[in-house]
């Protein structure tokens, strides 16, 4: 409405001196003669009065009439301008509605509407690529899921066929691909409740440092069995932090275990505990498991932490496990306030250094 008013009043003003210079150019032309001439100044104002005011009599309708049609017209001109980018973000966001993610706007401009249509674009951007996480977790915990099934299926079949009853053997094998579904459906549920947020933490002081070299040993008899030499090293007596216990023993036995795996024969581990390290303006307790074995390529290093991610399809499921455990770590870690980090060359080694707040210095809360 304020757009429409301003609008009138600019018509009305251009036009009223378009046609008051038309006026005056025809009344020089009509009736500036002898008899104007030889009038007095205050005659010819007279004459000029009376000149005027009789041809805006019958010009006054019209004009109203083609001043405001001159405003609607540039009102719904300018308000279509305005509005083309709004026009076009809602046609976009009918799609979306519709299912439609493959959906993104131009931004044309960097005022208040070119922001808009951007942060539409970056939401339908985080859809589709939840979208295709979505589709990629049913198909790989399908996998995940068919194996065992089937193995277990087999054998039931083959029992059954042969009616003879279950060997011991057969058990066994039966109650392993149990286990094996039961670990599976266990990790994909804590992993959900840690996504949510809803991990729940029994948080108490917690000696980092002798719960590290516990662990170091547990799994030393295993990368001695592969020929390597694991040590642990701490710049400390005791690191203290308040933590879950078990949660913490998962993610040091997952990412040590991924370094025995893929480091190759007479290759070196080392596990360093360091205290205070100043990191984002706060002090962390800073653990490194570190190994010279076959690295991880570049371009993989974004998608470790993905639910199911393999970074070689022959590592998959001989020499690796389902894909969860780097998962799982970074939500246990993340669900005590830190972080993990993650430096590696191909055929060089890797780095995998996981942040904890120190005790006192916590940055998240207990769930």
């Amino acid at each position: 409405m304020g757009l429409l008013v301003l609008i009138i009043g600019v018509s009305h003003a251009a036009t009223n001196q378009v046609y008051m210079n038309f006026l005056f150019d025809q009344f020089r032309t009509e009736e500036i003669g002898a008899t104007y001439m030889n009038a007095t100044p205050s005659e010819q104002i007279e004459i000029l009065k009376t000149y005027i005011t009789d041809k805006m009599k019958w010009i006054g309708p019209e004009k109203g009439a083609f001043i405001l049609a001159i405003g609607l017209f540039f009102s719904l001109w300018i308000s279509g301008v305005l509005t083309l980018p709004l026009r076009k973000l809602m046609a976009a966001i009918e799609r979306v509605a519709q299912g439609d993610l493959d959906v993104n706007v131009p931004v044309q401009s960097k005022d208040e509407y070119g922001k808009v249509i951007q942060t539409f674009n970056d939401m339908t951007l985080r859809l589709r690529e939840a979208e295709d996480a979505r589709r990629r977790l049913v198909a790989d915990v399908a996998h995940e899921l068919r194996t065992p099934l089937s193995i277990m299926q087999l054998k039931l079949e083959n029992a059954q066929q042969s009616g003879q009853s279950g060997s011991p053997e057969m058990l066994l094998r039966l109650h392993d691909e149990v286990i094996r579904l039961n670990l599976l459906v266990e990790d994909l549920h804590v992993l959900s409740l840690a996504e949510a947020g809803r991990l729940s933490l029994d948080r108490k002081t917690l000696d980092l440092t002798k719960k590290l070299e516990q662990i170091v040993d547990d799994v030393k008899m295993e990368a001695e069995e592969n020929g390597l030499d694991i040590r642990f090293t701490s710049n400390a007596r005791s690191v203290i932090v308040k933590a879950d216990a078990g949660r913490l023993t998962q993610v040091f036995i997952n990412l040590i275990t991924n370094a025995i795996r893929y480091t190759p024969k007479g290759g070196n581990i080392s596990v360093v505990i360091e205290d205070k390290v100043m990191d984002r303006d706060a002090n962390y307790a800073c653990v490194s498991i570190i190994d010279n074995g076959i690295g991880i390529p570049a371009e993989e290093l974004p998608h470790l932490f993905d639910r199911f991610y393999r970074v070689e399809k022959a590592r998959s499921r001989h020499t690796g496990g389902t894909g969860l455990g780097l998962s799982i770590a970074h939500q246990f870690v993340k669900a005590h306030g830190g972080f993990i980090r993650i430096a590696s060359q191909h055929e060089q080694g890797s780095v995998f250094t996981v942040y904890l707040p120190i005790e006192g210095e916590q940055t998240g809360s207990t769930s």
